[in-house]
């Protein structure tokens, strides 16, 4: 009993022995035809370079199992090179454009900027503006500019500043400066070739300048002379309540009064002559004022504040533009009263 046992397992491990000599050769041959059939891909992708064996033959699938998966835009080339196939990937750069004003978006696959434009038909003309510039390689998020260039003749005027140039005069105080050579500016007639982007001013190529009329030096004379001294107390009047006491014996009386500021003219100065504008002829007591505030041929007695100046009995008879409101200008013979007397502040007796 115990022999009959053991005779059929030693058949069945007979049995897969034979099994493994026959499906040994099958498995060889299996692998031959698998290793006959693969296919050896060198794939570049930028920088990265990768050797791989597969079944397929879909380059896209070849890259899928390589995991170097193509994005929506990249792309491939593909090429049999000494018996291995190789895949060129072609990432998509995102390239913003904009053209003469007009913004779009654009792939590129390492073109250069000269390349693109013409592959998007975009014109380039000769006054364009590129940047960066036609040979420039494109990069993944490139800024491409496009302006469109304007280039016109204009003829126009420059003016040229006048030089100020200082001098001693003895005739007006000390601390005083005198204009004796008004300065003028100078003008030069330009022409040149503009060039505008978008509106915009980019370049002036002046073409030819001629002088229309040069510059005049500005003469200014700085005082040297001696500082006038006050109105001496003899001279002052005596000023009460209602009324005013001069030195000649002579008693005035006022109904009012108002403190200005009073600046000084004479008939040279630009805008006036001889004529005041209610007709009279200037004299030292012709006041300029503004009517509205006070009414021509009003008797005033005007005193400055500082003691310096006391310009007398006086009457509003002429006006001027800057004269406004609480201001006046007080006439004197010569320019040089007018420098010393300057700008002060005065009180106004307006006579009864």
């Amino acid at each position: 009993m115990s022999r009959s046992r053991h005779r059929p397992q030693r058949r069945s491990t007979r049995r897969l022995r034979l099994a493994g000599l026959l499906l040994t050769p099958v498995l060889a041959f299996t692998l031959l035809v698998q290793t006959a059939f693969a296919k050896t891909y060198v794939i570049t992708d930028g920088q990265r370079v990768v050797t791989y064996t597969s079944f397929a033959t879909d380059p896209a699938e070849v890259l899928g199992q390589a995991g170097m998966d193509l994005g929506e835009n990249d792309t491939y080339t593909t090429q049999t090179v000494e018996g291995a196939q190789t895949i060129t990937v072609r990432r998509a750069q995102t390239i913003t454009i904009d053209y003469h004003g007009k913004a779009m978006t654009a792939s590129s696959f390492g073109e250069t900027v000269g390349e693109l434009l013409s592959r998007l038909e975009l014109d380039v003309s000769g006054e364009d503006m590129v940047c960066p510039g036609m040979d420039t390689l494109t990069w993944d998020g490139m800024f491409l500019q496009v302006d469109q260039v304007v280039t016109v003749q204009e003829t126009y005027t420059v003016t040229i500043p006048h030089s100020i140039r200082y001098c001693d005069n003895a005739a007006v105080p000390h601390g005083v400066e005198e204009v004796l050579v008004q300065g003028v500016d100078g003008e030069l007639l330009c022409t040149a070739n503009v060039s505008y982007v978008d509106g915009r001013e980019v370049e002036r190529q002046v073409l030819t300048e001629r002088l229309i009329h040069s510059p005049v030096t500005e003469v200014v004379g700085q005082g040297t002379g001696a500082v006038p001294e006050p109105t001496s107390p003899e001279a002052m009047p005596v000023i009460g309540d209602g009324y005013i006491s001069l030195p000649t014996g002579e008693v005035l009386t006022y109904t009012g009064i108002a403190t200005v500021r009073a600046t000084a003219y004479t008939h040279t100065d630009a805008g006036c002559d001889f004529i005041t504008a209610t007709g009279t002829t200037v004299h030292r007591g012709t006041v300029a004022v503004d009517p509205r505030f006070i009414p021509y041929g009003t008797r005033m007695f005007i005193v400055s504040n500082d003691g310096a100046y006391v310009y007398g009995i006086s009457t509003a008879e002429d006006c001027g533009g800057d004269i406004k409101g609480d201001r006046m200008d007080l006439y004197f013979p010569t320019y040089n009263e007018c420098i010393l007397f300057g700008r002060r502040d005065c009180t106004v007796y307006f006579l009864g």
